[in-house]
């Protein structure tokens, strides 16, 4: 939906939407770069492997406790004047981390990296209702989430090619200003809203609720002007669902992609870095195309949403149970069903922000957005540092072994545990409040039903 006008014409919207993406694909790929340098990471600045985890922690933390401020400012100053300025930080810190060689420093850099990394997702997010018709949302927003990731790619292949090959600092630095540049393209390209129409612009849209196709009254959502109200955000059941769908879907990706999966396919799984690269790169490639059919699926069957979330959970652990059960490496397509599996979690997460979109009046979009993306950082960050945590504990010399990495990822089943809790119970409380609106969400066995009968009847 467009809180603001009519859809523009879709050549200028994709370049608006495509500078905010590139923005947040240069972000990605800072995110991840030390996930594919941990190991050089460790040997620079002489730490352990819970040390190491603490970059990533580090970052992490501040990404997530930026995400509500960051929502908050970008309700106020829109996507464009956030997103060239996120890039800058980025750049900031990317360039003190490819020069210094000491851990507070190279800690302190990660937290410029964090800071400039929490802009660039949520304010894209922001543009795409501004600029394009309610249809394409949820499929733009499965887009934005996909191609970012392949923030990855630049990662794995041409940043640690350029890695080993030219060493640290030239790398860092390649980054830093790879983030220079998309800031002045952000800058020149990327704008809040179009133009304002000359006719009076029309009142919101009716707000369609979780998990139903029909629409109820704009009375759902106050008709006043509303400036972003951090409570009544937090006071709405589908916030809470869209933060625990972040919170169950996003960590095991985060975990594997930012910093362990690199070592658990080269120390635990005995694959060389080309070839653990090349399955991080299979799984941003699937992403391409999970996400365009994960937004389809959420625009034509909006009841059943959560269905995808919880269908990616249990695809996610299913494969890991199938890689971490056996004691000795396993095959190439296992490891490749693994990846997908955690593509379809990343998917999944997405669904996430259209639970905010959906609930939320525009003028408090960014904050929701930001509530829903701290969900899936603070499950990131628990699992990262409890990777970590075990992996010191089995092995302090960090000479890691299969057995070891078993140990380590099998304390992910935690942060599991207590995403689905509270997802089930958001989703529960979601719907009682749609059911006091008359919205009523049928079961799944009366769907069934329902089609068994008109496929008889046709």
């Amino acid at each position: 939906m467009s809180p603001f006008r009519d859809p523009a014409p879709p050549r200028l919207a994709f370049a608006v939407w495509g500078a905010g993406l590139a923005a947040y694909v240069v972000a990605v790929t800072g995110r991840t770069s030390l996930g594919v340098a941990g190991l050089q990471a460790a040997d620079r600045f002489e730490i352990s492997a819970a040390t190491l985890s603490l970059f990533s922690v580090v970052q992490l933390a501040v990404y997530a406790a930026a995400q509500i401020p960051v929502g908050l400012l970008l309700d106020r100053i829109g996507s464009r004047r956030l997103i060239a300025a996120g890039a800058m930080v980025l750049a900031a810190g990317q360039l003190m981390l490819a020069v210094v060689d000491t851990l507070p420093m190279a800690l302190a850099a990660r937290v410029l990296v964090g800071v400039g990394d929490a802009t660039a997702f949520v304010s894209v997010l922001r543009l795409v209702p501004a600029w394009f018709p309610s249809r394409r949302v949820p499929v733009l927003t499965q887009m934005t989430g996909i191609i970012g990731s392949t923030g990855q790619i630049i990662s794995a292949v041409p940043f640690m090619a350029g890695l080993l090959r030219f060493g640290w600092t030239p790398a860092f630095v390649s980054l830093a200003a790879l983030g220079v540049f998309m800031g002045i393209v952000a800058a020149i390209v990327v704008r809040d809203r179009p133009p304002a129409p000359a006719a009076p612009t029309p009142a919101p849209e009716a707000v369609q609720p979780v998990g139903t196709g029909a629409e109820v009254p704009p009375a759902a959502v106050p008709a006043r002007r509303e400036k972003a109200s951090l409570r009544a955000v937090m006071g709405e059941p589908g916030t809470w669902l869209g933060f625990f769908t972040h919170f169950v879907s996003l960590f095991p990706t985060n975990t594997f992609v930012l910093l362990w999966g690199v070592p658990f396919l080269t120390a635990g799984q005995g694959r060389s870095a080309q070839e653990a690269a090349a399955l991080l790169t299979v799984s941003a490639l699937a992403g391409v195309v999970m996400g365009p059919v994960a937004g389809e699926l959420q625009a034509r069957h909006p009841l059943r949403r959560s269905w995808l979330v919880l269908g990616a959970t249990a695809f996610a652990i299913a494969a890991w149970t199938m890689v971490l059960v056996p004691t000795t490496p396993r095959p190439t397509w296992q490891l490749v069903v693994l990846v997908l599996a955690l593509t379809s979690t990343a998917t999944a997460s997405n669904v996430g922000f259209d639970f905010a979109r959906t609930f939320v009046p525009p003028a408090r979009l960014g904050t929701a957005t930001g509530v829903v993306n701290v969900g899936g950082f603070v499950a990131s960050l628990a699992s990262i540092y409890l990777v970590g945590f075990v992996l010191d504990l089995v092995r302090p010399d960090g000479h890691y072994v299969l057995a070891d990495f078993r140990a380590a990822f099998a304390v992910q089943a935690v942060v599991w545990i207590v995403g689905l809790t509270g997802l089930l119970t958001a989703r529960h409380a979601t719907r009682r409040r749609m059911a006091e609106g008359g919205v009523v969400v049928p079961p799944v066995r009366e769907v069934i039903a329902r089609m068994r009968n008109h496929h008889r009847e046709g």
